[in-house]
This record gives structure tokens, sequence and C-alpha cells, in this order.
């Protein structure tokens, strides 16, 4: 993740579609799906300790984000429904989930597909 990473100029939740929009102030913007999100939280129950650690979180379809609470200027707190609330996304890890989600959400997809699990569609609204 570079260091050059711009900040956000705005940040709304649709909540119909479940997707979050970050739009940066170079003018870029990323249209970030909760469950994306949720499953690339940076947060220990996600991420591990270490490592290596990382886990597939599986059946999060439906989830969406109940709060954004800003920290700081580097960064967002996102509260999805199903309560998981820990884990700080900031500016260069949401910057990074947005430029990398096609490479990302294939390798989710195939590390799903390792685990057993497929994935339910699930219709916004």
């Amino acid at each position: 993740m570079s260091a050059e990473i711009p900040s956000p100029s705005a940040i709304r939740m649709h909540r119909k579609s479940r997707v979050l929009q970050v739009d940066w102030e170079d003018g870029t913007s990323f249209n970030l799906p909760c469950e994306y999100l949720r499953v690339f939280s940076p947060s220990a129950e996600v991420q591990g300790h270490g490592p290596g650690q990382a886990v597939t979180l599986v059946g999060k379809e439906k989830v969406s984000i109940a709060a954004i609470e800003p920290v700081g200027n580097y960064a967002v707190k996102l509260i999805f429904d199903d309560k998981h609330d820990s884990g700080l996304f900031s500016w260069a890890y949401l910057h990074w989930l947005g430029a990398n989600y096609d490479e990302n959400w294939a390798t989710y997809l195939e590390r799903c597909a390792e685990v057993g699990y497929k994935r339910k569609d699930v219709p916004a609204g």
C-alpha cells in the first residue's frame, strides 16, 4: 500500500444495495459491497494475529453496515449489522480494497470453494 493515498472526499452507505461508496480527493470512486468489506475486515477475527492466520468467513451475503464512525483523520470504524465492530479501515486499506477489488474477490471465491462453501446470491434490497 502506497503512502501517497488520497483522503476520501465522501463516504456514503447505500442501504438498499448494501454498498459503501467511497469517493476520493483525486476523483476516483469505489463501490464496495458490505459482504466484501466484512470478509476482508482488518480485524484480528478475520486476519488473525500473524501471517498465515487469516480465516475465510462465509455466510455474510446479507450483511450490511449499521454505522460508520470516523477515527481521527485516517480511518473509519465500520459497525456491521452482524455486530462485528472491530478493525479500523484506514484510508490506505480502504483504497487498497477498492483498487484491488476484482483480484481480492476472485481470491475470496476460490477460498470459499476450498472450504466447500457455495455463496448464495442475495438480491439487493
